[in-house]
């Protein structure tokens, strides 16, 4: 996957500018996709210039102009052929799982601070999507949520958070274990 179709597909469910899909990343694809402000920004002016996505200046008051970005239909048709093609296993490139395979007698406190340190962090990003999938809710069940389909703008963002507060709170099982191992 390119950052592209990322990109496509948080243009999807309603138009923005960069800064304002740069804050949707950090709340809904940054779990699997992270990209900074940076990216983001000359993404969208490849996205543009290859015609899949199409920027209108929005005039404001005591602040500079904005473009806005809105996916057109070239855009979605680049986003349905990603979705449509073959999807490629994920791998796993973490530099803490190779100081865990490497831990010795020498190292094992170097090493569990490294793990404490990843725990920590586990534990603010699943908070953070755990504040963002109630907010999705929006008081109501999961089960009331889902049922409103592929219709709802925010159904398919929920399931990929839903992906993220699993892999969150598995990463936070395995350094606790790890932890134990340790001693």
């Amino acid at each position: 996957m390119a950052l592209k179709h990322a990109v496509l597909a948080a243009l999807t469910s309603e138009e923005g500018s960069g800064y304002e899909l740069s804050k949707r990343f950090d709340v809904s694809v940054a779990n699997f996709w992270p990209a900074s402000a940076q990216q983001v920004y000359r993404e969208l002016d490849r996205l543009e210039a290859e015609g899949l996505v199409r920027a209108r200046t929005v005039r404001q008051q005591k602040r500079p102009d904005k473009r806005v970005f809105r996916i057109t239909a070239d855009g979605r048709r680049e986003l349905g052929r990603f979705i449509g093609a073959d999807t490629k296993p994920t791998v796993i490139r973490d530099d803490l799982l190779v100081k865990v395979a490497s831990v010795s007698e020498s190292n094992a406190e170097a090493v569990a601070k490294a793990v404490k340190e990843r725990l920590a962090g586990c534990g603010e990003k699943l908070a953070m999507y755990e504040t963002l999938r109630e907010a999705l809710l929006a008081g109501s069940s999961e089960e009331e949520f889902l049922a409103g389909g592929p219709g709802r703008p925010d159904f398919g963002p929920y399931l990929a958070l839903k992906r993220g507060i699993s892999f969150e709170r598995g990463n936070i099982r395995w350094a606790r274990e790890v932890l134990r191992s340790l001693g």
